[in-house]
């Protein structure tokens, strides 16, 4: 029999038909929990669904929308706590927006962009959450996705990389007002992760970062969704306030593919990698 520590408990994961949010609704399905499917997507939010419900006798929910409007999210918590013969006890804030942008040129409307769906629907998914789990005396638990820009400086990325320290800043507040009510809050962090998204902006994103990670990988949404069902289960209950880095070892230590391409443009004959290809790099995005 499969272990499900999430039997009778719903989660609610955000920006989840694809990529990261796709792979840990997955992973939380597998293991027993209802899911509350949430993208902005229409149509990809139903497909997902269908596809995480073949084959499993709990249920995922569709419930699109935008997860960075307040009273939308009111709607969505309601949603999850009205799903029969369970409680909402967990919560991924997955959603999260990149934008790319030279710092003297990143426009307002840019910069709120990021910032309304990065840390006002992070903040109020997690303030409708937890109000409805001190309601029904159940405590939980709650993931916010961060990112390792939100840990080391990277090019183009001052708006985003500000975003996802706050979050990670906001996993270590939370632990103040849902402590005593038996909800943790943690942050996990990715490095860069092949996903349906980065593939297509980068075809060689996965050789590319196994160049500049330690490790020698690219990371995939199941590296995620692991260390996500990890602080998610109540068995890692007090382990609160915490940023979890999923990277590779890339913020030890690698650098960006913008130094790699410098250097390469630096030299008479650009410098072999290691497999004895050079790098050639565009913009390229962190996470998801």
């Amino acid at each position: 029999m499969n272990y499900q520590p999430f039997l009778n408990k719903t989660a609610i994961v955000t920006g989840a038909a694809n990529g990261i949010g796709f792979a840990i609704a997955q992973h939380l399905v597998a293991e027993g929990a209802n899911v509350v499917v949430n993208d902005l997507d229409h149509k990809a939010a139903a497909a997902a669904v269908i596809k995480l419900n073949a084959g499993h006798e709990v249920q995922a929910y569709a419930f699109p929308g935008d997860a960075g409007d307040p009273a939308f999210i009111e709607k969505m918590v309601d949603f999850a706590a009205n799903i029969t013969n369970s409680q909402l006890e967990m919560v991924v804030a997955n959603a999260g927006l990149t934008e790319f942008g030279d710092f003297f040129d990143f426009t307002p409307e840019s910069f709120a962009k990021v910032v309304n769906l990065n840390l006002r629907g992070t903040f109020f998914l997690c303030q409708a959450a937890a109000r409805q789990m001190r309601d029904q005396s159940s405590g939980g638990n709650i993931v916010l996705i961060g990112s390792n820009v939100g840990a080391r400086a990277y090019p183009n990325l001052a708006a985003y990389g500000m975003s996802k320290a706050g979050i990670s800043m906001l996993a270590k507040q939370l632990t103040l007002p849902l402590g005593p009510l038996g909800i943790s809050v943690n942050c996990v962090a990715p490095g860069a992760t092949l996903t349906e998204r980065t593939e297509q902006e980068e075809p060689d994103y996965a050789g590319v970062w196994a160049k500049l990670n330690p490790n020698g990988k690219v990371g995939k949404p199941e590296d995620v969704a692991t260390t996500v069902a990890f602080m998610l289960n109540p068995a890692a209950r007090h382990i609160t306030g915490q940023t979890l880095l999923v990277d590779g070892g890339w913020t030890a230590y690698a650098p960006s593919p913008f130094f790699l391409r410098e250097q390469a443009e630096d030299q008479p004959t650009a410098a072999p990698a290691r497999n004895g290809t050079v790098l050639k790099t565009r913009n390229m995005e962190m996470v998801k």
